[in-house]
């Protein structure tokens, strides 16, 4: 069998597959599109959006938390990285380099431990 004969074959038998439909395919078909419909209605008549279906509000507030969380602990993650870039700046630098890396570094060191204060309070905090 040619390999284009062995494609129209599968392709045939393919679609002769999907296109079987028992009667009672058809009946369970039909039984499960009136139930979806009585579920739309439902939906309609209690005031929710297909479409849309919203949290609820302890989720929204526990997401806001969470978010806020998150953006601490980045902070605190990008204020450590520069703190080592820095540091290993002023280790392989010298003279006037030095200099300013070591200005850098203090200049750091305030956002730094207000950054690392804030990470250590999150750490007892449980969502």
């Amino acid at each position: 069998m040619k390999k284009s004969e062995l494609k129209d074959y599968i392709k045939e038998q393919i679609t002769n597959i999907l296109t079987e439909a028992t009667p009672e395919d058809v009946q369970n078909q039909a039984d499960l599109n009136k139930e979806l419909e009585k579920t739309a209605d439902l939906k309609k008549s209690m005031g929710m959006n297909e479409d849309e279906e919203e949290a609820p509000a302890g989720d929204k507030k526990m997401q806001a938390k969470a978010s806020r969380q998150d953006a601490k602990i980045q902070a605190y993650k990008d204020i450590t990285a520069k703190m080592k870039d820095t540091l290993k700046k002023y280790k392989a630098a010298e003279g006037d380099a030095k200099e300013a890396a070591k200005e850098e570094l203090k200049a750091l060191t305030p956002e730094f431990q207000a950054a690392k204060k804030e990470y250590e309070k999150l750490k007892g905090v449980k969502l």
